[in-house]
């Protein structure tokens, strides 16, 4: 492949890996995978630089890029760069670098260090730290977390906090709100890590027949995605396989 092609298809795996975790529809990927100059344009535009602040927007293409190539890489420059400066900044990215790697829960005390001045009232950063207060083992605080923002910024929209919200009541025990949010969630979330996480939710709850129904839609969306879009579902669809061997066992 030529340099440029290759070049084209790092920058639209970035913005695809964004769009996923950020929970945007799963049109995003096919533009992006279908026209990787054109596609990456208009996400870069219209999402991923409105949600971007002053300087960080280079240094986060920049590491991303080198994260693809070494995952661990991003981890040892935050914790260096922790060492160098204890800033609220530094503290978030070696958050994000220690969740990125499922690293939950020594995450934690680096998002709440982050979330002071500057970063103090920023949504998205919330919802990250739900999401690492999830991953470790605490779906009531991550509960609360999430409702407290809803009730001070109503107006604040974020798949990624929709899903870690309904994976959190659901955790909690709360089956019928639980139904509710999932199933709000999952039309229109990038990539098949809505409905894996759902379809695990259900088959917990020994409601076999439907986790293995929607496992059953979302392997045929798998079958539609272009190759790129399906390498990067890899781990989702492997989840959502052994949900549909489950059922049918």
């Amino acid at each position: 492949m030529h340099l440029l092609g290759i070049l084209h298809l790092v920058i639209a795996l970035f913005f695809a890996v964004h769009a996923m975790r950020n929970g945007r529809e799963i049109y995003w990927l096919f533009l992006l995978f279908m026209f990787p100059l054109l596609g990456s344009l208009v996400y870069a535009l219209t999402i991923w630089l409105p949600d971007q602040r002053s300087g960080r927007a280079l240094r986060a293409v920049t590491r991303a890029a080198g994260n693809l190539i070494n995952p661990g890489r991003e981890l040892r420059e935050a914790r260096e760069a922790l060492e160098a400066s204890n800033t609220p900044g530094n503290h978030l990215r070696l958050a994000d670098a220690l969740l990125a790697l499922g690293q939950a829960e020594p995450a934690l005390e680096h998002y709440t260090q982050s979330r002071r001045g500057v970063h103090a009232d920023d949504p998205e950063i919330e919802v990250r730290h739900a999401q690492a207060l999830l991953e470790a083992g605490q779906p009531a605080a991550a509960r609360e977390l999430l409702e407290s923002l809803i009730q001070r910024r109503p107006d604040f929209r974020s798949p990624r906090g929709h899903l870690t919200y309904a994976r959190a009541v659901a955790a909690s025990g709360d089956r019928a709100l639980a139904r509710e949010e999932f199933q709000a969630v999952i039309e229109g979330y990038a990539g098949l890590e809505a409905r894996a996480r759902y379809a695990e939710v259900l088959l917990e709850w020994d409601e076999r027949a439907e986790a293995g129904e929607v496992a059953a839609v979302a392997l045929k969306q798998a079958k539609r995605m272009p190759a790129h879009a399906r390498e990067l579902n890899t781990e989702w669809r492997r989840r959502l396989k052994q949900v549909a061997a489950r059922c049918r066992g």
